[in-house]
């Protein structure tokens, strides 16, 4: 009993060890699949309002992109690879989405095609929009699962079918799917509608506004410079004044990444701090285990020493009992462990793909790690009763009482 409770000192620290590293490996799934297919070389522009006054301009001024900002990037930024500009529909309260008797509200957005690119969608059923749409400002238009559940029946096609979003009709070609979670606009992914640009600019009389701009690095440029190029250039385009940090909002996939990257690194680290001093105070209870041990057996050591024992041949087996004890304790901790996460996994699997806590997995170096870990442990909790025990002479190891 005294042995079985020491050991599960071993068993709970490499328990705890597996079953953090494998959660904190779940979040990490969960919130890096969440962005991972975003274009990680991206960067997001808004306009907000001027915080400095400049070349006779109040502070506080309201101001918008412009379609014609589109071909200067272009030919002014050779570091951008893609460029999409982005409409926002009427998304306040109420129903924008009519088809028959069914209403909905959903995020309307237009888009170049360069824009899925960017981020990522897959056609679930049809198309997504193409250059084609934009140049013949075609009434047409990619819905989210969301919409096709609310304005289709169960058992109902809808491609091909016309839906009036904000007193305009748009042919459905296709509905997509969406790899991110990431939104740019707000809102739910699923429940989004996107149709060209350019129709979505003559069909609601937007002018020549653009409300937002995506852009994707080209290879070997980091997007963080382009951000900041992108910044300058438009600050002097609009007249902005060049230190006026709050006009233009922005942010970029790369820094995020880094971030996620920075937390989860530290995630791991504070686990293995964690699940080794856990494991630590078991492997302390080994070595004091063992001294008992060591101190019953006394008079067994001295006569094994006087028939020829050597103090290598004592050191070892103790140092081999001590490490079975320890690898034993450990081995059931880390399959229970395993267990554990595979048993939390099934049941992850059944809430879809909307979790931010998903796959709870440890790879097999983690698992060679803890298994080494182990050893070394089991090893440095004999050596010190070990020593102890043959630093005894035989004469008065045999004399023990």
């Amino acid at each position: 009993m005294r042995s079985f409770m020491t050991a599960f000192g071993v068993f709970w620290g490499i328990f705890m060890l597996i079953v953090m590293s494998g959660a904190g490996k779940a979040l990490e799934n969960g919130v890096l699949d969440g962005v991972r297919a975003f274009a990680t070389n991206s960067a997001f522009f808004w306009t907000e309002r001027t915080s400095v006054p400049y070349e006779g301009f109040q502070r506080g001024r309201r101001w918008n992109y412009e379609t014609s900002d589109i071909d200067y990037i272009r030919d002014n930024v050779k570091e951008v690879e893609y460029l999409s500009p982005r409409l926002f529909g009427n998304q306040q309260a109420g129903n924008n989405t009519i088809r028959g008797e069914r209403a909905g509200a959903f995020n309307v957005y237009g888009d170049y095609p360069d824009y899925f690119k960017i981020d990522r969608w897959t056609p679930a059923k049809g198309r997504l929009i193409n250059d084609i749409d934009m140049l013949q400002e075609r009434k047409v238009c990619n819905i989210g699962e969301r919409v096709v559940e609310v304005m289709f029946g169960k058992d109902e096609n809808p491609i091909g079918q016309y839906l009036k979003i904000s007193g305009v009709y748009f042919q459905v070609v296709g509905v997509i799917h969406a790899e991110t979670r990431i939104n740019i606009g707000g809102g739910k992914k699923e429940e989004t509608i996107i149709i060209p640009f350019s129709t979505m600019r003559k069909a609601y009389n937007y002018g020549n506004r653009v409300y937002f701009f995506s852009v994707t690095s080209k290879p070997g440029t980091k997007v963080s410079d382009l951000e900041e190029k992108l910044k300058t250039l438009l600050k002097d385009r609009h007249k902005i004044a060049p230190d006026d940090q709050q006009a233009i909002g922005s942010f970029n996939i790369e820094k995020e990444f880094v971030k996620f990257n920075a937390l989860f690194l530290g995630i791991q680290g504070l686990t293995w701090i964690v699940g080794i001093g856990t494991l630590l105070a078991g492997v302390i209870g080994v070595s004091n285990i063992m001294l008992v041990i060591i101190k019953e057996r006394t008079q067994e050591i001295g006569i094994q020493r006087a028939i020829g024992a050597t103090p290598a041949t004592v050191i070892k087996h103790i140092v081999a009992e001590s490490v079975f004890l320890t690898v034993m304790a450990g081995y059931i901790g880390l399959s229970l462990g395993v267990g554990v996460l595979e048993i939390l996994n099934q049941i992850l699997l059944r809430g879809g793909d909307k979790l931010f806590f998903r796959n709870p997995e440890i790879n097999l170096t983690m698992a060679l790690s803890a298994l080494a870990v182990l050893v070394v442990a089991g090893i440095i909790a004999g050596l010190i009763p070990a020593k102890r025990a043959v630093s005894i002479k035989p004469i008065d190891a045999i004399r023990d009482e």
